[in-house]
């Protein structure tokens, strides 16, 4: 258990941090889970830099890496769903996040059956796109708070309109990122298919 792979299971603990302040709301709460959040991110890109950096890369760190991201982008989006935190109606939003879920399970039951014939899957450039369209999704629409709740306390002024507009801004990323969900899922899914299908790709040959 080294530095890289102790930042990447943080990002669990952060999971339940986050939702517990959005869930039991106080004077601040919104922008303690916001700042909680970019420290969350940030640790998906010091894990990677500090395991290149001192060589520490691991078989244990490429699987934890993507299943820790999976873990805290799908627990948030239920969790603001629930909260009613989304800005579009809750059946369309139950719906992207359950194409994400699904999406996400059957790449780690691919990375099961990798992992089992001696195959690590490490995380693909598409993966990552679509992580980092998820992170700047979940930061727009965890910001809508802060602004409309957290600085108009603050500032005793109305910024109820702009933090709609901001929600909004992040739900249009969290279309985007569905749809990279879907996108990188199926090219995981064309480039390891012999791992699915080892006796479909050896009739082949």
């Amino acid at each position: 258990m080294n530095l890289p792979n102790l930042l990447t299971l943080s990002r669990v603990p952060f999971l339940f941090a986050i939702v517990a302040m959005l869930a039991f709301p106080w004077p601040g709460s919104a922008t303690c889970a916001f700042v909680l959040f970019i420290i969350a991110a940030v640790t998906d890109w010091l894990d990677g830099h500090f395991a290149r950096r001192y060589r520490m890369v691991s078989n244990f760190g490429k699987l934890m890496d993507a299943l820790t991201d999976k873990i805290l982008m799908v627990g948030l989006f239920f969790a603001l769903m629930t909260l009613d935190l989304m800005p579009a109606p809750i059946v369309l939003s139950l719906f992207l996040v359950l194409l994400i879920l699904s999406r996400e399970f059957f790449i780690t039951g691919l990375r099961l059956v990798a992992a089992a014939n001696g195959v690590v899957l490490a995380a693909e450039k598409a993966g990552k796109q679509k992580t980092v369209t998820q992170l700047l999704a979940m930061g727009f629409l965890l910001a809508a708070p802060v602004i409309g709740v957290d600085f108009a306390r603050l500032l005793g002024t109305d910024f109820d309109a702009f933090a709609g507009v901001v929600a909004w801004i992040g739900y249009g990323l969290f279309g985007l990122a569905a749809l990279l969900t879907v996108s990188s899922g199926t090219m995981y899914i064309v480039k390891y298919r012999d791992q699915l299908f080892p006796d479909t790709e050896d009739a082949s040959k």
